[in-house]
């Protein structure tokens, strides 16, 4: 199912001292690196890629007044002048994945007061999808999932209590969306019945297998497997990919396929094999992985939306961080070369649209930085 909010694909400002598309052509153009080089090389060129677009989400997307970003660089045009909160729900992830390469920078704790003024008091507490001071408005499970997600990585790099507090307030929240129809499973969106998805059932399992590790409290560990098995048994289809939901009563299935979907998962069973080790949850994070990129990747490409596509690489990255094959990342790697060169436009924004997205922005800051990391850990 895509999601309830239109899709807007996105990216970042032109600013000064960030180096142009020709200037980059102009650099790869030079007689071939030895390999060590090339790495290096690449590494450098995507630490001005992020910086690029962190400074634009600041100078294009951010609302200097009362710490809340915009949607799109059309905003003015928009409904609503602030952002939903599903956009910061990737910022947010970006910024943890900033603040690990730039710990001195800061990035996180902006986007962090922003969400703060998500906050709805409605019992049991959450976030809702819109800022609480300019109306009430729904509340998504799946919202909530992936901030608690970027808060707990938050806290196991910090160990700030707050996150981890957060991050047990949304899971609280979360299985308040739980029942028995269909067989089990959490509902996509509070107060509607109609469907329960993998989008979020799969960061559920997420949720309670980090905080299952943050603080050995076994109702997590339960809960996670609880969940994991549901959407193994209901969404999963036989080549290993995450069907996106089910119809509640009649049990129909949606049978459409996203990168983010098979991503969570792949990082699920990555993490419950780091937890167990059992090593079927391994062979099945290969399995959603070798599925993935037979189905996703075609052309030399991936899906068009850049933080489905963020997700996956997450998970993907969990699994590398256990076998060490660099195979699908390489794919990011070059899939993250590809958008820059033929995705940026003359103000560095990225995205197919003349109107770009936050959310874009943010996924691809993260890709970025996460591929950054890869790097590094590599020397």
């Amino acid at each position: 199912m895509m999601h309830r909010r239109k899709i807007i694909f996105t990216v970042v400002v032109f600013m000064a001292g960030a180096l142009t598309p020709i200037a980059f052509a102009q650099k790869s153009a030079q007689k071939p690196a030895p390999k060590n080089e090339e790495k290096s090389a690449q590494k450098a060129t995507f630490e001005q890629y992020v910086s690029a677009i962190s400074k634009n989400i600041n100078l294009r997307l951010k609302d200097t007044k009362t710490g809340l970003y915009f949607e799109t660089t059309a905003a003015v045009q928009k409904e609503n002048p602030h952002s939903w909160l599903w956009p910061l729900c990737a910022l947010v992830q970006a910024a943890n994945e900033m603040d690990v390469l730039y710990p001195k920078q800061q990035h996180l704790k902006p986007v962090v007061k922003a969400i703060d003024q998500y906050y709805s008091e409605k019992a049991p507490v959450a976030y809702q999808d819109y800022v609480t001071a300019e109306r009430l408005s729904s509340r998504f499970y799946d919202d909530n999932q992936w901030v608690a997600i970027a808060y707990l990585d938050a806290y196991n790099r910090t160990r700030e209590q707050h996150y981890l507090k957060n991050a047990i307030m949304v899971y609280d929240y979360m299985i308040t969306g739980m029942d028995n129809k269909a067989g089990g499973g959490l509902y996509w969106k509070e107060g509607d019945f109609s469907t329960k998805n993998t989008c979020s059932n799969a960061p559920a399992v997420l949720v309670a297998l980090q905080l299952y590790k943050a603080t050995k409290e076994k109702k997590y560990l339960e809960t996670a497997l609880a969940v994991y098995d549901w959407t193994n048994k209901t969404l999963r289809s036989p080549e290993g990919l995450f069907y996106d939901n089910v119809k509640i009563p009649g049990g129909e299935i949606d049978r459409k396929f996203y990168t983010y979907n098979a991503g969570a998962m792949l990082q699920a069973n990555a993490l419950l094999y780091d937890i167990t080790r059992d090593k079927k949850y391994l062979q099945e994070a290969q399995q959603i992985a070798k599925a993935s990129k037979a189905y996703f990747f075609k052309d030399n490409r991936l899906p068009g939306h850049y933080w489905f596509n963020a997700v996956l690489l997450r998970g993907c990255i969990e699994l590398y961080q256990i076998d060490r094959n660099k195979d699908w990342i390489d794919i990011f790697r070059n899939e993250a070369q590809r958008i820059w060169k033929e995705e940026n436009d003359a103000e560095h924004l990225l995205g197919k649209n003349k109107e770009k997205s936050l959310i874009d922005q943010a996924a691809m800051m993260e890709i970025y930085a996460r591929l950054i990391q890869i790097e590094k850990q590599g020397k």
